[in-house]
Parts: C-alpha cells; structure tokens; sequence
C-alpha cells in the first residue's frame, strides 16, 4: 500500500502519472525542464538563472504552456 503523503499526483500529456517522493522523474531529462525547476524553487530562489532559460523563448511546451530558449527545457517542446 501507498502511503499518500508521500506521493505527488502530477498530469502529463493527458495522462496521470504518479511520481514518488525519492524525485522519481516521469521521463529522462526532467530534472532540466522548467516544470521541474520551478517546482524546486529555482524561480523563487535564482530569477537569473530562471531569465537564462525563458529569455529569447523559442519553444513552448505543449503540456503546459511555458516557454524557453532551448527544446531541452520542456516536456513536449513545441517550435514557435
């Protein structure tokens, strides 16, 4: 049995994926993608780093609308 406090319950491309609280990511290269970093504080904590990413966006993400420079930091890049 799965103790829920310590699952997060995330949507991903129309689909519920369940990610466990040892940073299990849902797909290779997560931990680069600017849902991930904000959800580890990195917009909060380091806003010039967060500007690095997004400033001149060229890509945004399909599944949930942010925009970044490079295709590496989103789940389902899109060219705009």
């Amino acid at each position: 049995m799965i103790d829920l406090k310590f699952v997060k319950i995330s949507v991903y491309y129309n689909t519920l994926e369940v990610i466990m609280s040892n940073n299990e990511m849902p797909h290779e290269g997560h931990d680069k993608h600017l849902c991930a970093l904000h959800e580890d504080g990195l917009l909060k904590d380091n806003f010039e780093a967060w500007k690095k990413l997004v400033s001149n966006g060229q890509h945004v993400c399909g599944g949930c609308g942010r925009v970044a420079h490079s295709s590496e930091n989103l789940c389902d890049p899109q060219n705009l």
